[in-house]
């Protein structure tokens, strides 16, 4: 153990709770029994997994070979993704089974029951196949939050091709490089989708990306806009004209466990972005373990509903292939969540009598800001677990969700996880272990963290840098082409240990307080402060419902803390008041110099803050890249502001 600290800690959360009777009477799991399995032999623990949650057809031989940094699981097994999240459901008798209701923003429903998405995916796996693609090929994915979406994934797992989605809010240029970079053969894209009301166009985004792309052979567009495109001959196709030709069988293909199954892309630190390689026997083992118990599924009685695109890492693992391989019944929705209205979520919830919800911070501190009275107008009480995912949330946020939403009946599972982990790794389980709001608490069954200090040493308590000490299933396999950036980026800064840049710090019971990324902690006179735990001081206040913080360059201490803050409605900001409330909250270093009172702060269309940009505004620099914002106007307002009202010392 040592005294030198990586990070500060200066907050710490004292509320605890129980999983209550009620609930671990019905649990999945209600003792320590899976942490104690794991402890003892992880391989074997992962291996009995992999044999209770996933159908194999051929057997492996080893269930993990590791040579650091590369691992494999389930070496010598086959198997096919695709078959397990559909054809075992409806050969059990369960092709009746409601897959997914799916909502569409301007009204429109559909209900997709397991035994028709077989039948679109075996159809639509013989139009990828017609088209030219076989094992090995890799396929692009630019589509809107559609059922369509997941079976143009899981017909490419049907044949053994990857896929790499896109996610639809990205721009010409990000498509351009990330379907360079796979050498993908096909498109797979729609006229347009719904947000906010209005159709935003996809096929004039994607024939302007296809401008530089030499691979691209085929184009399936699907018709859900209805706005007008323009159809090149020879490398256009309808979604529906195709499929109407195509045969209704095809049947699944043996993989191995190592066949690729996707790519997904994810920005790196020079800018170029990284393709993630997942593969198909661990990552599924996981995706399957990791849903049936950390939402405690009840798959014969939930409604679950994650509420991620496709796009990314969370719609994979947690919409397409975890739920569906536990064979859930789930809520698929198109669109924003304030359209028509503040409560379209908590509508959605109501009409479908969701049990499982999973959301991330960002939307649960803009529900905030939208008013306790939004969910008060709806029927929640179909509502059993809920879920928090994408960031750290502040026990604010975290009090809210448990209040409000889940009326105060709910446990909540915090769940840490990456791109590059694939499954969730830190969260608690439900029926077992004790909650604090703002912790994603331990590690689960068969996973090893460690927080560490700059020299790799052990730390028992305070702040560190969060690192995996031994292979996972879901784990990825490398960055496409480039195996040297793999070993670079995620396996030299600490010998023999993943770290993929996370700060955390532990306290006295163990639980661990993911504090981002350790690129946004700031040094302040000397102290290394998380923008995470300003933050959360911040929103701790009754008239905060969100805040960004940052650490702009300053000649006295180095860096200054800078506070962007939405407030609640009805409330005025006092920016002296906020600045002495973090000084009670965390102590007087912490502080921010200057606090800017803003509607919304600058997010992409996932909800991520950009604080990128919000450190370009306070230090005055010209703004990068906005081009991935929900809104860009948000920094320009901000500008302005900045500019009007310099911050005083």
């Amino acid at each position: 153990m040592t005294d030198a600290h990586a990070i500060d800690s200066l907050g710490w959360e004292r509320r605890t709770f129980v999983p209550s009777d009620a609930f671990r009477s019905n649990a999945l799991v209600s003792d320590h029994s899976l942490y104690e399995e794991a402890s003892q032999d992880f391989t074997a623990f992962w291996a009995k997994q992999a044999s209770e949650l996933v159908s194999w057809s051929k057997d492996w031989h080893t269930a993990s070979e590791w040579n650091l940094p590369f691992a494999k699981w389930f070496v010598g097994g086959e198997l096919n993704v695709s078959y397990n999240c559909l054809d075992r459901h409806v050969l059990a008798g369960k092709g009746d089974k409601v897959a997914f209701h799916f909502e569409g923003e301007p009204g429109d429903t559909r209900t997709v029951t397991y035994a028709q998405l077989l039948d679109e995916t075996q159809r639509f796996a013989n139009v990828l196949k017609g088209l030219g693609v076989v094992k090995g090929d890799r396929v692009n994915i630019y589509m809107p939050m559609i059922p369509e979406a997941a079976i143009a994934m899981l017909a490419c797992a049907r044949i053994g091709a990857a896929h790499s989605v896109v996610f639809g809010g990205f721009s010409a240029i990000s498509l351009t490089d990330r379907i360079n970079d796979a050498e993908a053969k096909v498109l797979i894209t729609a006229d347009g989708g719904w947000r906010r009301g209005e159709i935003f166009p996809l096929k004039h985004t994607a024939d302007e990306a296809l401008l530089g792309t030499p691979t691209i052979t085929d184009v399936v567009v699907v018709r859900r806009g209805g706005n007008e495109v323009t159809m090149q001959d020879g490398r256009d196709h309808w979604y529906h004209e195709l499929m109407a030709q195509a045969d209704p069988v095809c049947p699944a293909e043996p993989m191995d466990s190592e066949q690729l199954l996707f790519l997904l892309y994810t920005s790196g630190t020079t800018g170029r972005p990284k393709g993630i390689m997942h593969t198909s026997g661990g990552y599924l083992t996981q995706a399957a373990f990791t849903h049936k118990y950390v939402f405690d599924l009840h798959a014969d009685t939930d409604v679950y509903w994650c509420t991620a695109d496709v796009g990314w890492i969370t719609g994979h693992t947690y919409i397409v292939y975890g739920p569906l391989a536990n064979g859930a019944t789930q809520v698929m929705y198109e669109g924003v969540p304030n359209f028509p209205g503040n409560d379209r979520m908590w509508q959605i919830v109501e009409k479908y009598g969701v049990t499982l919800f999973y959301t991330a911070p960002t939307a649960i501190r803009t529900f905030m800001k939208w008013g306790d009275h939004e969910p008060a107008k709806h029927d929640l009480s179909s509502l059993r677990l809920l879920g928090s995912v994408g960031e750290p949330i502040n026990p604010e946020a975290w009090m809210w969700y448990h209040e409000h939403i889940g009326g105060s009946t709910c446990p909540i599972v915090d769940t840490w996880w990456q791109t590059e982990t694939g499954a969730i790794m830190i969260s608690p389980l439900p029926g077992v272990t004790t909650t604090k709001p703002g912790s994603a608490t331990f590690g689960l069954p068969g996973i090893g963290t460690e927080l560490v200090d700059e020299s790799g040493e052990h730390v028992e308590r305070g702040g560190g840098y969060l690192t995996l000490t031994q292979p996972w299933p879901a784990m990825l396999r490398g960055i496409w082409g480039d195996p040297d950036r793999y070993r670079e980026t995620y396996w030299s800064r600490f010998s023999g240990r993943y770290f993929a840049g996370d700060g955390a710090k532990l306290d006295d019971d163990g639980y661990l307080w993911l504090l981002g990324r350790v690129d946004d902690v700031m040094n302040v006179s000397g102290h290394r402060i998380s923008t995470t735990e300003v933050e959360s001081a911040l929103v701790s206040h009754p008239s905060v419902a969100e805040a960004a913080v940052v650490g702009a360059l300053d000649a006295t201490t180095g860096q200054a803390i800078i506070a962007y803050v939405t407030l609640r409605g009805g409330f005025e900001g006092d920016e002296q008041a906020l600045r002495n409330h973090v000084a009670v909250e965390i102590g007087s270093i912490a502080k921010p110099k200057a606090i800017y009172f803003t509607p919304d702060l600058p997010k992409t269309r996932s909800g991520k803050i950009m604080r990128r940009l919000l450190r370009d505004v306070a230090e005055g620099r010209n703004l990068g890249d906005t081009s991935t914002l929900a809104d860009a106007s948000v920094v320009n307002e901000l500008q302005r502001r900045a500019a009007e009202a310099p911050a005083e010392d």
